[in-house]
This record gives structure tokens, C-alpha cells and sequence, in this order.
């Protein structure tokens, strides 16, 4: 099964900046769906980013700040987040989906407070 990895979380003020990556254990050109959730305490999981195929989609929350992208020969996907606000504050999971079944990493945890 492939294994998902986050990195690239940490505590920043509103208004900054931060990347996210999520590498695979294996190739993830055969995925469906490429996907980044987050999950605040006390909320449900929520979509933040998903590339399927050439189709890329964001959440309303987050759209036009956020850019979910890839790099297959990395085996990596990307979440470059800017203008960050505190309702942001998550912790942020990879998804991935294959005809084999889906993977999930473990998140990273994303803080943004003044």
C-alpha cells in the first residue's frame, strides 16, 4: 500500500506563507485524485485542494490563496498556501486515490495566529 507523508507545517502569523508537500511511497502517476483535507478540532474533515486528471478544484474557503500542484518524477504533491488566516488552522492530510484503494497521510499540523 502506498505511504503517504506530509511535511512543511508550522506557526505563522496572518497574512504569511507556507508549502506543504506530501511525498508517496510509490509512483503516483496512476492516481485518480490527488487531494489535500484539513481538519480543525471540533469540524469535520474538510476539502481544501484536488487535481483529478487536468482538473484542479478548490474549496470556497480557500480559493484564489491556495495552489495544490505536482511533480510526478518527486512522487510529490504540493499545497503552496498564501495569505493565511487563523481560520486556517488545521491539521492539514494527503489523499490519494487509487484503483487499488486510497491512501492517507498522517497530516501536518498548520497553526496561524498572531
Amino acid at each position: 500500500q502506498v505511504q503517504l507523508v506530509e511535511s512543511g507545517g508550522g506557526s505563522v502569523q496572518p497574512g504569511g506563507s507556507l508549502r506543504l508537500s506530501c511525498v508517496a511511497s510509490e509512483s503516483i502517476l496512476s492516481a485518480y485524485a490527488l487531494s489535500w483535507f484539513r481538519q480543525a478540532p471540533g469540524k469535520q474533515r474538510e476539502l481544501v485542494a484536488v487535481i483529478s486528471g487536468t482538473t484542479v478544484n478548490y474549496g470556497e474557503s480557500v480559493k484564489g490563496r491556495f495552489t495544490i500542484s505536482r511533480v510526478n518524477a518527486e512522487n510529490t504533491l504540493y499545497l503552496q498556501m498564501n495569505s493565511l488566516k487563523p481560520e486556517d488552522t488545521a491539521v492539514y492530510l494527503c489523499h490519494a486515490g487509487f484503483a487499488s484503494g486510497d491512501a492517507w497521510g498522517r497530516g501536518t499540523q498548520v497553526t496561524v495566529s498572531s
